[in-house]
């Protein structure tokens, strides 16, 4: 199965955002925009993951969670990869959710996950890729976001998703995604409960 752990914005930072793209996304034939149901801050991507790893992998990510305590952050601005995708940013607490990612990265391998090439963290919620040749100028999309604000919110949870690919030729068609598991931030340490109680 493909997995990926990642921060899911509530309902309330995605109907801003939504509110935000809705105009955008009419005449722009050669962005495949994405759905709000599969907005995320993606923390680690992890491929194809055998499900024998499941178990563990889960109970790690339990005990990442639990290291860290809860933290601010909203929808913010947004940027562009070379022309190949327009993005949404973060901001609040972009440095504990770098610190977060990092975390759940060293977590996953450590449960015998194999990642790629360890790249710097940049916080991004995935609006549109592009698929035309040469790549799209992206730069008016992200001029008319350059001042989204949205409100904050506290991160409390890390979701370990599940990818579904799309069909192949079928127009448009978008991933499907599945949150398996939901880890609470600053929990209980898996089989403990919290003090005081």
């Amino acid at each position: 199965m493909r997995l990926f752990a990642a921060v899911l914005p509530p309902e309330q930072a995605a109907d801003e955002l939504s509110r935000a793209v809705v105009g955008l996304r009419d005449g722009s034939r050669d962005l495949r925009w994405t759905d709000r149901d599969g907005w995320h801050f993606t923390l680690a991507f992890m491929g194809e993951v055998e499900e024998a790893l499941l178990p563990e992998l889960t109970e790690r990510l339990d005990q990442a969670a639990h290291r860290t305590e809860p933290f601010p952050l909203r929808i913010q601005s947004a940027g562009q990869f070379a022309g190949a995708a327009l993005w949404a940013g973060a901001a609040g607490g972009v440095d504990e959710l770098r610190i977060f990612a990092e975390r759940v990265n060293a977590t996953v391998r450590r449960a015998g996950v194999p990642l790629d090439q360890h790249h710097p963290y940049q916080a991004h919620l995935t609006l549109a890729r592009s698929g035309a040749r040469p790549r799209m100028d992206l730069s008016p999309y992200v001029k008319a976001l350059d001042g989204f604000v949205g409100t904050p919110w506290e991160v409390a949870d890390l979701a370990l998703v599940r990818s579904n690919l799309p069909v192949d030729g079928v127009p448009a068609e978008q991933p499907r995604y599945e949150v398996i598991a939901r880890s609470p931030l600053g929990g209980p340490a898996p089989g403990h409960p919290k003090p005081g109680r």
